[in-house]
């Protein structure tokens, strides 16, 4: 079981009934879309970013990062992190079919999936200094980013690292700093 400080924000009911078997970190639906009209819900959010910081734990699917970078552009102080499950094919038990993209939801994904995804997402303490993480520039002289085939390369290096094939350069570097890859270790 993961004991973290900060609290998680998933999308919905089941992934909460999910998470509570992996962490015992104060577990917060969104409700997933309907947290644009639920201001309630997110200034609760906002104010739980300042005091102790939140994980956002959405699915990998267009949905899940929609309502991923609703909240993020929202929460303008605290901490922030994001934890990404990779985008893996399949249907949830309960469900008759699976979703619109055919990719499991956080519910339906490992739960030693989860608990890597939550520890990578947070700031790993360590003694090498600052020029040691990784940077968008990096992205660039590796090819991941600026380059006709860059999208291609990050998709492909995004399924190696178990994210979301979708992952944007500058969601990649925030997860490649976190996870504390440098751009040595990548290459």
């Amino acid at each position: 079981m993961v004991h973290v400080k900060e609290a998680v924000v998933v999308e919905g009911r089941y992934d909460a009934i999910k998470l509570s078997s992996v962490t015992d970190a104060l577990i917060v639906e969104c409700g997933g879309f309907g947290i644009r009209k639920n201001r309630e819900k997110l200034d609760f959010i906002r104010k739980l970013a300042v005091e102790r910081g939140v994980i956002i734990l959405t699915d990998s699917d267009d949905a899940g990062f929609r309502i991923r970078s609703f909240l993020s552009d929202r929460i303008k102080e605290g901490a922030v992190y994001h934890a990404y499950v990779p985008a893996k094919a399949g249907k949830e038990r309960r469900k008759s079919e699976a979703g619109k993209e055919g990719l499991l939801g956080v519910e339906g994904i490992d739960a030693a999936v989860i608990e890597k995804a939550i520890r990578d997402a947070l700031p790993r303490e360590t003694a090498s200094p600052a020029p040691s993480a990784f940077t968008k520039a990096d992205l660039y002289e590796l090819g991941y980013f600026g380059r006709p085939d860059s999208a291609e390369k990050r998709r492909a290096l995004c399924e190696r690292l178990s994210l979301p094939p979708r992952l944007s350069a500058n969601a990649l570097v925030k997860y490649l700093a976190t996870a504390g890859i440098t751009k040595e270790k990548l290459k």
